[in-house]
Formats: structure tokens, C-alpha cells, sequence
């Protein structure tokens, strides 16, 4: 899916500044008709955000806020200075999982998600060189840089993964999943941890298993939606252990054979890396207590827990566990329960309750 430059518009594309756009605006349109709607509904999008602000930091919030939810809540707890980075950052992360999902829903060629990507890798050069291109999450992304040093390397590998996930949507075996996990949700908290200046292997060790649990877990709430489009996205040795036929959970949904073990144990392997995650905190006489410093970026862990916990019925869970895999465990571990798909009212608290009690 194309979008255009910040601020321009489609009859007035300066293509000695934008050549490589310019061009992918060329070869959508002649490539797939189908992609039309797609891309009107884009500009139509950017064009709205730069009539109602001429920021590139409001234009990312203003994205978080309507695919985000719930990063949305955790930039609150950002120091005032941070916040432009933070939502630069999650706008990166957020834009690029609403393309790559739109991609894969109405075009089947890969080209127009390789060109996309391409677009991509050129603006991370451009953002490290100091010449972002004029696209409100680069431009804000490079207004971010300025103020603190974000790793290209970071941004230039959830490209990557992205990229790879065009062609590779599902993963055969739980070792090839967690790679992909370090090479989107990881590297995005290995980000903010720069953003906050906070260089702490320890952190950044525990930054590694709370981005698997949280791929593993979005994997786990988004199971109905893959579904639809025609495909299960838990690892294929879970699948098979449990003799879960990938038709039949297109055809019956939760009442295919053996998928809600196999979602327990893909689960259960989320919970395992947020436990370790938290075991991390123990080190370094930090006493189980995330450093306070640090305590907006390890917020996530409540939404997994969260999740988590909706799996499970254990009142000796903690409250953030007890979000997701606590309600999927009262769910029966039944992904496709339409209690897991709704907003829990009671998240903003325990987000509050969790950044001052420093746990997640």
C-alpha cells in the first residue's frame, strides 16, 4: 500500500526529490486495480492528518491513538520530553504492521509490499543521514534522533523482518518465530531504551523476552483474524503436536480439534518469557523492582499479563499476567471467545497500579 510524502499531493509529486516514489505511485496503479481504494484510502488518511496539524509528532500520536489503544494509555508515563520520540517510535512499529496487514488482505502481489518496504530501508538512510524524507513519521523519527541517538540498525531490521513477513506470514517452528520476535517487538524496545538513555544489558536482556511475549501474545488475540484470511499463525510443531488441521480451524474456529491445547501451550510459552523477563529485575540488586526510569517502557508486560491472565483463572497470577492470559484462561483458552476481542474497561487501572508499584 503507497501513501504520499507529507503535505504533498498525487498531481504535484516532485519526482527529482522523490524519484523512487514517485515511481512506486506509477507501478501501483498500473499493477493491481484492486489496490486503487487502497491507496485513495491512504492519501485521503494523510492528507486529513496534515490539514489538521502541520506536526509530524501530533500526525504520529494522532496514529497511535487510533491503532494503538493501549500504547496510547502507556505514553502518559513518557517524560514530557520523550513523548515525540516515543510516538514517533510506536507510529514506526504501528504503520507498519496497518501496511503490511492491508497488503496482505487485498493485493496477492508482493511486489507493491517490497516497494512499500524499500520505501522504508530509503527513509531510515535518509532519517540516519540527517535528510528524512517528507513523510510525518520520518520527519519525526529524525526530530527525535536529534535529541537522543536511535540506532538505525534497530529501525532498519523491523524493516527487514516486515519485509520477510511479506512472503513468510506463518512460522513453522516456535525457534523461527522468536526470531522474528527479536527482529520487530525487541528491537522497538531496544529503541525506547535508547530514547530514555538507559544502556543496561540487563534491561535490554529483559527488553528481549517481554518483545517475544508480546509478539506471541498479539499473535494469540489476532488467531481469529489470521483465521479469516486463511491462515493459523501459532508455530506449525505446536499445531501438529496437538493434531490441529489448518482447514478445520478455517471451517469450525474454536471447535477444530486440539486448538485450544494448542493454544495453551503457545501461551504458556508467552508467559514463560514475561516471567523471565521479570526474573531479569531480580539482578543486579534491583529487588524485583523495575527501575523507575525504565518503568514506562516495561508497561507492556501489563498488557500481556493482561492477556495472559484472561487465560487463566490462577488468582495467584499477578494482576498484569492476569490481563490477557488470565481472560483467555477463563476463556477456556478459546481465542475466538468474543470477551478476548473487547477492550477491558479495567486496563487503565491496572496500567496506573502497575507504574507505581514499578511491576509488570
Amino acid at each position: 500500500m503507497c501513501c504520499l510524502p507529507y503535505g504533498l499531493q498525487s498531481n504535484s509529486l516532485d519526482s527529482a526529490r522523490f524519484p523512487f516514489l514517485a515511481k512506486t505511485l506509477v507501478n501501483l496503479d498500473a499493477l493491481s486495480p484492486r489496490l486503487h481504494p487502497l491507496i485513495k484510502r491512504q492519501r485521503r488518511y494523510i492528507a486529513t492528518s496534515a490539514e489538521n496539524s502541520t506536526n509530524p509528532v501530533e500526525y504520529c500520536r494522532d496514529l497511535v491513538r487510533k491503532h494503538d489503544y493501549e500504547g496510547f494509555l502507556i505514553s502518559h508515563f513518557y517524560p514530557e520530553a520523550a513523548k515525540g520520540g516515543y510516538f514517533a517510535l510506536k507510529a514506526f512499529s504501528s504503520f507498519g504492521q496497518v501496511e503490511l496487514s492491508m497488503i496482505q488482505e487485498h493485493v496477492s502481489n508482493q511486489t507493491i509490499g517490497k516497494m512499500r518496504m524499500q520505501f522504508w530501508r530509503d527513509a531510515v538512510k535518509g532519517i540516519h543521514e540527517g535528510k528524512p524524507p517528507r513523510h510525518p513519521i520520518a520527519l519525526a523519527l529524525h526530530q527525535a534522533s536529534q535529541r537522543v541517538k536511535l540506532p538505525a540498525y534497530h529501525l532498519k531490521r523491523i524493516v527487514d523482518a516486515r519485509d520477510a513477513e511479506l512472503s513468510t506470514p506463518t512460522h513453522m517452528t516456535t525457534e523461527s518465530l522468536t526470531a522474528h520476535a527479536e527482529s520487530t517487538s525487541s528491537p522497538l524496545l531496544y529503541l525506547l531504551l535508547s530514547l530514555l538513555s538507559l544502556p543496561s544489558s540487563t534491561l535490554s536482556h529483559a527488553a528481549s523476552h517481554l518483545g517475544t511475549a508480546q509478539t506471541f501474545t498479539t499473535l494469540l488475540r489476532a488467531l481469529p483474524y489470521h483465521a479469516k484470511q486463511g491462515h493459523v499463525i501459532i508455530p506449525a510443531e505446536i499445531t501438529a503436536k496437538h493434531g490441529v488441521r489448518q482447514e478445520d480451524v478455517l471451517r469450525y474456529g474454536p471447535g477444530a480439534e486440539g486448538i485450544s491445547d494448542a493454544v495453551f501451550e503457545f501461551a504458556t510459552l508467552a508467559n514463560d518469557h514475561l516471567i523471565t523477563a521479570r526474573d531479569m529485575m531480580k539482578e543486579e540488586g534491583m529487588g524485583g523492582k523495575v527501575p523507575a526510569s525504565a518503568v514506562p517502557i516495561f508497561l507492556a508486560g501489563v498488557i500481556i499479563q493482561f492477556v495472559v491472565c484472561e487465560l487463566a483463572t490462577d488468582a495467584s497470577l499477578k494482576v498484569p499476567v492476569a490481563n490477557y492470559l488470565a481472560r483467555l484462561e477463563k476463556a477456556n483458552f478459546d481465542a475466538f471467545a468474543p470477551s478476548l476481542q473487547s477492550r477491558d474497561w479495567r486496563l487503565p487501572w491496572f496500567i496506573w497500579k502497575s507504574y507505581y508499584k514499578r511491576e509488570f
